[in-house]
């Protein structure tokens, strides 16, 4: 009898076979008439257990893989996508993307990116570590995970349910101009929220992890404690009557502060001419202890990788100096619109770093003395235009540079421009979990609306 077991696909025939096939790809476009194709291709599977009062609410099992391709008749641009990889759909698809390309208007700023600009060194990123996790495993998990919390005091009241999540993937991008690698990548996540309540007052709060290794997780117990905590510490909170005061922004909501910046410095945003930062490059948007780097290179980071969505090489470098913009954020088509050369950003920053400064989070608390420290943003007030600011908020007032009570159901106003000239400090306690990495940031006045 035949021995009809398969032989699993190593990771490495997975992205040679993906290769392959973008390669098919590129060759029937040239034959349909493009004159420049590029192709991306990504396969993934992971697995999502969420887990409510001790019982399971979901299991998923997922497989996702899909092709993008973009083919330029001169500087007609046309583009299509399909989540078949066979030989008829790879057809149909190339064969839509040309007929758009075929009628689209002329733009002399579309195309691939400059060949010189392509990456040709692919240095090991340890993004790779894939997680043999079951799903009796990840149940139990999940389960140890929420009860840590629901049972961490008696103030949980309920629960919004423990969650496990494990994914890898590999991603191909091939270009008619000879590019033409891949790469495998896994991404691991534990999660818990939960409901506290007291003489009446209700709050939530959660916490996760997230790493590209399962090692680097915070542990199950560590992350229902944490989401119990900060429940907890919620619990009895006043609203502010309005006032202007120092506001900080912990370090889980610090990133977004950064993210306002990173938008307004973005080509497309810089060459429709709405961003509230045209022109600022050699100018002083920060105070000079502030420093701003982009990291692509970093091993096991969430931000990692050695080109960009368009095979453009990134590199290390200082997007903020001394608190003078070095550098916008640019694909190649907006590097083209502004007269630039692409920054490597096609698909967004790399682990864009805050250099950290002396204090802790205590220590920045005692900087403050009395004001407003953010723990939670709402809404999306954000004026990019303009640089107007104004969110929702929750947290705690501060006073002599401790903690006095929990706060909700506030406004916190201001404009960009000021408030990233009226940083006062950057701290220590660096939130490695995303793609943006800074400690708490405090500003030294904006305007709280309250009740």
């Amino acid at each position: 009898m035949p021995n009809t077991l398969t032989v699993p696909e190593s990771n490495e025939d997975k992205i040679n076979r993906l290769k392959n096939i973008a390669s098919d790809i590129i060759t029937e476009a040239k034959k349909q008439g493009a004159d420049h194709v590029e192709a991306a291709i990504s396969v993934g599977e992971g697995l999502s257990v969420n887990a409510r009062l001790g019982e399971v609410e979901t299991i998923e099992h997922h497989r996702d893989q899909g092709i993008a391709i973009t083919v330029y008749k001169g500087h007609k641009k046309g583009a299509a996508s399909s989540t078949k990889l066979n030989q008829s759909a790879i057809e149909e698809m190339v064969t839509a993307a040309c007929a758009i390309a075929r009628y689209a208007e002329d733009d002399p700023f579309s195309g691939l990116p400059e060949k010189e600009l392509l990456a040709t060194n692919f240095p090991d990123l340890s993004l790779y570590h894939p997680w043999k996790l079951s799903a009796e495993e990840a149940i139990k998990m999940a389960i140890e995970c929420e009860n840590a919390a629901r049972f961490y005091d008696k103030k949980i009241s309920n629960s919004e349910g423990g969650s496990v999540q494990s994914f890898e993937g590999s991603r191909v991008l091939a270009t008619s101009d000879g590019f033409n690698h891949g790469y495998s990548s896994s991404r691991h996540s534990m999660s818990c929220s939960v409901i506290g309540e007291h003489k009446g007052s209700m709050q939530r709060d959660y916490w996760y992890t997230v790493a590209r290794r399962a090692a680097d997780l915070e542990t199950a117990i560590q992350v229902g404690e944490m989401a119990a905590k900060r429940t907890i510490k919620r619990l009895d909170a006043r609203s502010l009557s309005t006032r202007k005061c120092p506001v900080m922004f912990a370090t889980e909501v610090a990133g977004g502060l950064i993210g306002h910046f990173v938008a307004a410095i973005r080509g497309g945003n810089l060459y429709r001419k709405s961003s509230f930062l045209l022109d600022s490059l050699q100018q002083q948007v920060f105070p000079s202890f502030v420093h701003i780097h982009e990291q692509p290179l970093l091993p096991q980071a969430m931000g990692s990788a050695s080109y960009d969505a368009e095979g453009v090489a990134t590199s290390a470098r200082h997007i903020v100096a001394s608190g003078v913009v070095q550098g916008y954020v640019l694909s190649s088509y907006s590097a083209r619109k502004l007269g630039m050369k692409s920054t490597a950003n096609a698909g967004g920053v790399h682990n864009l770093t805050v250099e950290p400064g002396e204090l802790g989070f205590d220590q920045m608390l005692a900087q403050m003395g009395t004001g407003l420290l953010v723990t939670e943003l709402i809404g999306q007030g954000v004026n990019t235009l303009t640089g107007d600011y104004s969110r929702g908020a929750a947290g705690f007032w501060v006073e002599n540079g401790q903690i006095q009570y929990p706060v909700e159901e506030i406004t916190i106003a201001g404009n960009l421009k000021d408030m990233y000239q009226n940083i006062v400090s950057v701290g220590n306690d660096v939130d490695n979990r995303g793609n943006t990495r800074t400690g708490s940031i405090l500003i030294s006045e904006m305007t709280l609306a309250g009740s």
